[in-house]
């Protein structure tokens, strides 16, 4: 749903003269980033923190190393105690590091004073995984209570409130009271709520880890909708890598408060290099059906076989799988067992399980002649085995 002019106005140009942002009082730190440019890039450096704990200090985070380019969709997925709420809450300080600097729009976050971290503060949203309403409050109050803190004049709030309703599809249900909302009704709350004070960034915790996948979906949609409207860089962390295929530009994977990788997402998921990596994607990989698992042989049985091939594609070069080229290119029957194919970021990855008939198969030497050059038809080719003919095995 588009936004007004105005809205836009306010809610992605805060140095321009709007005068419902001049009623948030965010210029204290204005002197100390750069006016020029988009605004909502973050930096760690070398970032670590230890907590004191009654049995000892607890290093949750690493030396961790990342820039996160303003406008983008960042994630930052990791096993439980893995530190990615730690690393999340250093961005808008509400956790102080214990080396190494965080900068937002190259200012070091460490160098600002009290006054001046409300102003960033304002410049920060943040979204929850149980939403974090006030119960005694309704859609329209929640909304706008950022604001009133803020002391924005009441027709400045009514005016933003009603704008936010619109952009997260909720103008019917601004007097209603988050007892009466669905878990999906009470996130895009928090959205609108988290973008009251126009933002550059968001940071979103969990954000759908309480919601069905139907209404996951619908979350990631608008996510993707106000980034794309509105600039904001969004920064998300999960354990769910679903949620980071579906929506992030780049992935930080962070395992026991290290960076495990980093990079694209197509590429993490596409070659995932550690093992904190692939246990995380496990539940989205496509497993063997039991059937085909228990009808494989590792030899060639008595009478009519077929081979089983399985093609991967890793995705990076424009490699798409493409069933006639491939039956050429083998030869003879091919028959597709299996397919699991993702498209994430424009690249293809994924796998195709084929059946080859035995006679036409060719031998296991020639498969890398076939992942190289203008021949290839998968990115890697593995042997599975051998099960007997499917025409020919009664």
């Amino acid at each position: 749903m588009e936004l007004s002019i105005t809205a836009r106005q306010s809610l992605t140009a805060p140095s321009r003269p709007d005068s419902a942002r001049e009623a948030i009082p965010a210029q204290a730190a204005a002197s100390h980033h750069s006016s020029s440019g988009p605004r909502g890039k973050v930096a760690l450096r070398g970032v670590g923190k230890t907590y004191v704990s009654c049995a000892g200090p607890v290093q949750a985070l690493h030396g961790i190393d990342l820039e996160i380019a303003p406008g983008s969709i960042f994630g930052i997925i990791g096993r439980s105690g893995a530190g990615k709420s730690s690393l999340l809450r250093t961005i808008n300080r509400l956790e102080q590091p214990s080396s190494g600097r965080v900068e937002v729009d190259d200012v070091d976050l460490a160098t600002l004073d009290e006054a001046q971290l409300v102003a960033l503060r304002r410049r920060i949203g943040m979204i929850f995984q149980h939403f974090n309403l006030l119960a005694a409050k309704n859609v329209f109050d929640n909304i706008a209570l950022p604001l009133r803190v803020a002391g924005v004049p009441r027709a400045q709030i009514t005016q933003r409130v009603n704008e936010l309703l619109a952009l997260v599809g909720l103008q019917d249900k601004a007097d209603s009271y988050p007892r009466r909302l669905s878990g999906g009704q009470k996130q895009r709350v928090g959205i609108a709520r988290a973008l009251a004070s126009g933002p550059e960034i968001l940071l979103c915790d969990e954000a759908t880890s309480a919601l069905d996948p139907e209404t996951t979906h619908a979350i990631l949609q608008l996510l993707r909708d106000i980034n794309r409207k509105l600039g904001i860089t969004i920064i998300l962390i999960t354990h769910e890598m679903s949620v980071i295929r579906d929506i992030a530009d780049r992935v930080l994977v962070l395992e026991q408060g290290r960076v495990a990788e980093l990079g694209e997402v197509w590429q993490v998921f596409g070659r995932p290099q550690h093992a904190a990596t692939r246990a995380l994607l496990a539940p989205l990989q496509h497993g063997l059906p039991e059937q085909l698992q228990q009808a494989l042989r590792p030899h060639p049985p008595a009478g009519r076989h077929e081979r089983v091939l399985q093609l991967e594609f890793h995705g990076g070069d424009g490699l798409q799988p493409d069933l006639q080229r491939i039956a050429a290119l083998l030869g003879g029957r091919v028959r597709v067992l299996q397919a699991g194919i993702d498209h994430i970021q424009g690249h293809t990855h994924g796998q195709l399980v084929l059946a080859l008939s035995g006679a036409a198969a060719p031998h296991f030497n020639d498969w890398q002649a076939l992942t190289q050059g203008t021949q290839a038809i998968a990115h890697q080719i593995k042997e599975l085995g051998y099960v007997a003919d499917a025409d020919h095995s009664h």
